[in-house]
């Protein structure tokens, strides 16, 4: 089992993080404009995969150490998820452009593509974590 930096291990149990992944879902595809529906799907995505290191990983005692993003550690704790860490990664400097409010950094097209990245990615941490998860139908609320 990896460890990971105490700074950097989630407060909060795997369940309540999936938990708080799902309602950002949700709040993503209700979203009034593409940045924000970007943003906030991200944000979702990450809060998931924040969920598999709350369950995977142990915190390491010690120092800070060299900063590493939750995208880095979730390809080190759930290598079968790499290519889902590597497409968040991709877009979490974006992310936070959009949540700045920068307007047309995002297309609507690229919020609701990337929405349904979050919704399948949610889908298959569910099934990473054994946990019962039914689709809101958000796939289909993507605008």
């Amino acid at each position: 089992m990896l460890t990971i930096p105490a700074h950097a291990f989630p407060h909060r149990t795997p369940l309540e993080l999936f938990a708080v992944a799902r309602r950002g879902l949700a709040e993503a595809a209700a979203a009034k404009t593409a940045e924000e529906r970007y943003a906030t799907a991200h944000l979702a995505a990450l809060r998931a995969a924040a969920a598999i290191l709350a369950a995977r990983a142990r915190p390491a005692p010690g120092g800070r150490g060299r900063p590493t993003s939750v995208w880095g550690l979730l390809s080190q704790v759930a290598p079968e998820l790499t290519d889902w860490a590597s497409l968040f990664a991709a877009g979490a400097r974006r992310r936070a452009v959009a949540e700045a409010g920068v307007p047309g950094v995002v297309t609507a097209e690229e919020a609701a593509t990337l929405l349904l990245d979050a919704e399948r990615f949610i889908a298959v941490v569910a099934d990473a974590l054994s946990i019962t998860y039914r689709s809101a139908g958000i796939l289909g609320q993507a605008a």
